[in-house]
């Protein structure tokens, strides 16, 4: 059996309590190793086997797999995250559908809700934006021509922004060509929930700029929008004016 495990953001305690149970279970661990906390590796059994999926090709984790399946081991397949983004589950989950191998997917916390975290920070506002995008800037890979960044700017929506961090000069351009006012409040958030986390609050026209004087060159996300500002509207679900199903309005 195959379990796909999201690992969580990055601090070691945030992964999920069942990702946890399955990791001390596993027979066979394949993680990737340039983004999964080290210290999650320290829940393995002593004879659990560990793999890099860094240094492994598609069908070299395949491989591993077969053969740990063979054995009916546990096998736990160790994502950054939440594995649903960038994790390049689908190729895998597709191919143990050819190969008749059960497996079960167990999400985790994905590094945009720590980022949030990491700057006390609501992506939804009212009469700000209701609405978050999540992408990337099209690099080594491709992204389809309707989602370029420019387009997705026009809305005006909360955006964040994953494997990005090397391309800050273009991706600035690309959302003020958008839309997004030179001004419109931005973040520079470095691994968050890891130990070295680090915040940098900056605008549109200033994130390369604040990446470069931070030093800040990979592992961030960035984040876009008034809601990084100060003005809002209070929810009307605590509105003592506003009666829902559980309570009526007081005023």
């Amino acid at each position: 059996m195959v379990y796909f495990v999201g690992a969580g953001s990055g601090a070691a305690d945030l992964i999920t309590v069942r990702g946890q149970k399955l990791l001390r279970e596993a027979d066979v661990v394949i993680y990737a190793g340039s983004l999964v906390n080290p210290q999650l590796l320290k829940e393995t059994k002593p004879d659990c086997r560990l793999y890099n999926s860094a240094k492994m090709t598609l069908e070299e984790v395949l491989e591993v797999i077969e053969q740990a399946e063979k054995e009916q081991a546990l096998i736990v397949r160790l994502h950054t995250g939440d594995p649903c983004l960038y994790g390049a589950i689908r190729e895998q989950m597709d191919q143990l559908d050819a190969m008749h191998i059960s497996y079960e997917y167990v999400p985790g916390v994905s590094s945009f809700c720590a980022a949030a975290a990491a700057m006390k920070a609501e992506y939804t506002l009212p009469n700000v934006s209701q609405t978050v995008i999540i992408t990337r800037m099209a690099g080594r890979t491709p992204v389809p021509e309707k989602e370029e960044i420019a387009k997705l700017a026009s809305h005006q929506a909360t955006m964040v922004i994953f494997l990005s961090t090397g391309l800050l000069e273009g991706l600035q351009e690309r959302l003020m060509e958008g839309g997004y006012r030179a001004d419109t409040p931005a973040a520079i958030v470095y691994k968050a929930s890891w130990p070295e986390e680090k915040t940098f609050r900056c605008t549109v026209s200033t994130l390369a700029q604040t990446a470069k004087e931070n030093n800040i060159t990979k592992t961030a996300l960035i984040l876009v929008g008034d809601f990084l500002g100060s003005e809002y509207e209070r929810s009307k679900l605590y509105d003592p004016t506003f009666t829902t199903e559980f309570r009526e309005a007081t005023k």
